[in-house]
């Protein structure tokens, strides 16, 4: 490499970057670091990873569950919102609701209230904590004011990650609870228990043992898809990385970093998953 003039080495990670990243939970300007900057980059790919996981296991259970009820047009409409977000591509969709967010809904200075909720082009805004109590977003002159906003791409990798890693959960939790023997379920209503409780206290706690493992599988999917993040502009690690190789020539070490994070991540879900996996297990006597 040095023959052919190609620099290599780590210590470009001490330069000064020279760009900014428009959204970071660390303080961060174009006079620090390209570590930092990678730093940056790793934290918002673990915040939106854990918030998609988050929403998309609690959504897909209930699509799930939907697609198993006696109440036709509701199990219709769970089976539709399945085939359909599975069958288009997850580029496709977060490119959509990203148009959908900056294009067609309202400015910052009048923005759609939904509850406490406050969404326009410049984002979610939401309350959050503040010295004084809770903080309530408020619309002002030209932007939100007060409480806490996401940014549009934020919430566009996160709502389309989401919906996308849904659709799969859903079909996991679905095969999981048609696995437990249909007599369990019959001896459970036979005693007095409500479909409620026999979901609750029956079935579910045995169709977790079938359910965690390709549950899994959809965490390190979903984990992995963020990096179609720099797609729609959020400055995960992959669009940071591409910046730093860019601007410094350091392919292959950028690359690394990259591999690096995916992988520790990957792993890290893997164990993780593994002892729930492990405390799900039906022990025997």
């Amino acid at each position: 490499m040095a023959a052919r003039g190609i620099q290599a080495g780590w210590d470009f990670l001490r330069d000064a970057a020279g760009f900014d990243i428009g959204e970071s939970l660390i303080a961060f300007d174009a006079g620090q670091s390209y570590g930092r900057a990678f730093l940056v980059g790793v934290l918002n790919t673990l915040r939106v990873a854990l918030a998609g996981i988050a929403t998309a296991t609690l959504l897909g259970m209930a699509v799930g569950i939907a697609r198993l009820s006696r109440n036709a047009l509701l199990s219709g409409l769970a089976g539709l919102y399945v085939e359909v977000i599975r069958n288009v591509p997850l580029l496709v969709q977060l490119l959509l609701w990203y148009l959908l967010l900056v294009e067609f809904l309202p400015d910052p200075g009048e923005p759609l209230r939904l509850g406490q909720l406050l969404l326009s082009k410049g984002g979610l805004s939401l309350p959050w904590p503040g010295e004084n109590g809770w903080s309530l977003p408020e619309p002002g002159p030209f932007a939100v004011e007060g409480g806490a906003t996401l940014t549009p791409e934020f919430v566009a990798l996160w709502g389309g990650l989401s919906l996308y890693t849904a659709a799969f959960i859903a079909e996991v939790v679905r095969g999981g609870v048609l696995a437990v023997p249909r007599g369990q379920t019959e001896a459970a209503l036979s005693i007095g228990l409500s479909r409620a409780q026999v979901l609750r206290r029956v079935v579910l706690p045995q169709a977790l043992r079938v359910i965690v493992p390709p549950l899994a599988n959809q965490y390190l999917n979903l984990t992995k898809n963020s990096s179609l993040a720099v797609a729609i502009g959020y400055p995960d690690v992959v669009s940071i990385a591409n910046t730093a190789l860019n601007q410094t020539g350091r392919a292959l070490e950028c690359i690394s970093l990259i591999m690096a994070v995916y992988l520790c991540t990957s792993l890290l879900t893997a164990a993780l998953m593994g002892v729930l996996d492990r405390r799900a297990a039906i022990r025997e006597r």
